[in-house]
């Protein structure tokens, strides 16, 4: 137990779980739903802080289960359905269509980012 400690979180009705590893938006959401989850998505401020907890022990940023719609700008959960809660950084969401994912800086914030870069993994579940 002691060895999985911070690497486990649980946030309301979800549990929180990183692996430690950084690799793309896809390998991080297959991975996930290879688990039986997927990519952690905050839906509100006690969520976003408890992916936070995971980011800030790793010092790394963390994709979300967020991605850019078709309407460029817009951003809407894997599912489809549009974001109810959203923590962007100042200046943010400015990809303008080339950035279709987000990844959560060490602060919490968010940005629109390219798919193809190597994040943490945190999935949830």
């Amino acid at each position: 137990v002691l060895a999985l400690n911070g690497k486990i979180t649980e946030v309301g009705e979800k549990i929180l779980a990183s692996n430690g590893k950084e690799v793309n938006f896809s390998s991080a959401l297959e991975s996930c739903e290879g688990s039986g989850g997927t990519l952690a998505t905050p839906m509100n401020e006690e969520e976003n802080k408890a992916i936070l907890g995971i980011v800030k022990q790793y010092n790394r940023y963390a994709y979300l289960g967020i991605k850019e719609s078709e309407t460029s700008g817009q951003f809407k959960y894997l599912n489809g359905t549009p974001l109810n809660y959203t923590k962007w950084h100042h200046y943010e969401p400015n990809g303008k269509g080339t950035e279709k994912c987000v990844e959560m800086y060490a602060d919490g914030s968010w940005n629109d980012k390219k798919c193809n870069l190597h994040r943490l993994t945190v999935c949830e579940f």
